[in-house]
């Protein structure tokens, strides 16, 4: 597989601007990756220091220097208030697949936001990348992620036991698919 650069898009719809991470952003990401009750079914422990936020800034810049993806902030339009994150990642060309995944502060569930922002994602990511498939899991207890999930067309494909452990908790995760053929847009 060639790895070509990846610009990572700036997209916007009526409620939301999804653009690249920014140093800036250091403060609003610290303050979601370290929030135990927004991640409480993430598949990593909240952040406890600073040290993770310049990894996860390198990491955004990395996915599109080796053309594997793109992670997005979100704002809200309204009032620029920062909402969360997205991304599409393993892209795999030959494939034609890639992974979607999706971090919002507890204070924007509730609102169509993560519905919202993963339509524009995958719009782009199936037009730029062309791509036939998108999986994405999570924790078969995240009934709001699931129903996100569903309203974008995903179907649910399986379990994977006990695929997680995070300080000592043990879950599942369900795996979704969607098929560019079931994809509405």
């Amino acid at each position: 597989m060639v790895n070509v650069i990846l610009p990572t898009p700036t997209l916007e719809t009526e409620r939301l601007l999804l653009r690249p991470f920014a140093d800036t952003d250091a403060e609003e990401l610290f303050a979601l990756q370290s929030n135990a009750h927004a991640l409480r079914y993430w598949d990593s422990p909240p952040w406890v220091d600073r040290a993770p936020v310049e990894r996860f800034l390198a990491r955004c810049q990395q996915l599109a220097e080796e053309g594997s993806g793109a992670r997005l902030a979100i704002d809200r339009v309204r009032d620029q208030a920062f909402v969360g994150w997205c991304t599409v990642n393993s892209w795999n060309p030959e494939f034609r697949s890639a992974s979607l995944g999706c971090c919002l502060h507890d204070t924007m569930w509730g609102h169509g936001y993560a519905t919202e922002a993963a339509r524009a994602l995958l719009r782009w990511a199936f037009d730029t990348l062309d791509l036939n498939r998108v999986q994405a899991e999570t924790d078969t207890r995240n009934v709001a992620s699931a129903r996100v999930l569903e309203k974008l067309g995903f179907v649910l494909e399986g379990t994977l036991r006990e695929d997680c452990i995070v300080n000592g908790d043990v879950s599942d995760s369900s795996v979704y698919g969607l098929l560019r053929r079931d994809w509405a847009g």
